[in-house]
C-alpha cells in the first residue's frame, strides 16, 4: 500500500476546509488515503463524538466516509475530479465507534461510461464487511477539473518529491 499525496492540501489559506480529509479541520474526519492495487483504501479510527447510538459510528458519518472514498478514487485512479450523482448505501452490521476501533474504508471501479463512474464501496471492521455502496459519480473534463475544482493531479507520496515546484 501506497500513501496517497493529498493534491489540495496547499489550498489551506484559499479556504480548503473538506469536512472528509482537510488534515486542520478541527471537526472534520481528517482521512488519508492509500493506493492498494485497483482499490483505493482510507484506515480510520472513528472518535466517540461521531456516534449516534452507544458504541455505533453514525450512518452519515458512515456515507461520507463511502462519499470521501469514492472521490479520492476518482482523484487517483481516473486524474480528475466530479461530483457524487448518487450514493446508495447498505448498512449491514453494526459499526463501532470510540477507542481502540480501526475501520478499513475501500473503493473500486465497477464501470465506466463516458463521464460517469460506478464504484463499489465498503467499510470494514476485523476484516467483516459493515457497510456497503453502490457510489456514482460525474466526472468533469480535465480542463473544468484545473479551472474549477483546482485539481493539479493526485500523485503518492513518493512521486510527489520528483514534481516541479510551482
Amino acid at each position: 500500500m501506497k500513501k496517497i499525496r493529498n493534491p489540495w492540501q496547499e489550498l489551506a489559506q484559499e479556504g480548503y476546509n473538506c469536512f472528509g480529509c482537510a488534515q486542520h479541520n478541527p471537526y472534520g474526519l481528517k482521512m488519508e488515503f492509500y493506493q492498494d492495487g485497483d482499490e483505493v483504501v482510507s484506515h480510520w479510527a472513528p472518535h466517540p463524538n461521531f456516534q449516534s447510538w452507544l458504541h455505533t459510528l453514525h450512518g452519515g458519518i458512515q456515507a461520507t466516509l463511502l462519499d470521501e472514498i469514492g472521490m479520492w478514487f476518482v482523484s487517483r485512479k481516473l486524474q480528475t475530479s466530479g461530483v457524487t450523482s448518487n450514493l446508495n448505501i447498505r448498512y449491514r452490521k453494526h459499526v463501532p465507534a470510540g477507542e481502540g476501533v480501526l475501520l478499513e474504508v475501500r473503493a473500486r471501479l465497477k464501470s465506466q461510461r463516458r463521464n460517469l463512474v460506478e464504484m463499489e464501496g465498503e467499510i470494514r471492521y476485523n476484516g467483516e464487511i459493515c457497510t456497503t455502496a453502490e457510489i456514482t459519480y460525474f466526472c468533469v473534463s480535465p480542463q473544468k477539473a484545473r479551472e474549477e475544482f483546482y485539481f493539479r493531479g493526485c500523485v503518492l507520496e513518493e512521486e510527489a518529491a520528483d514534481l516541479p515546484q510551482e
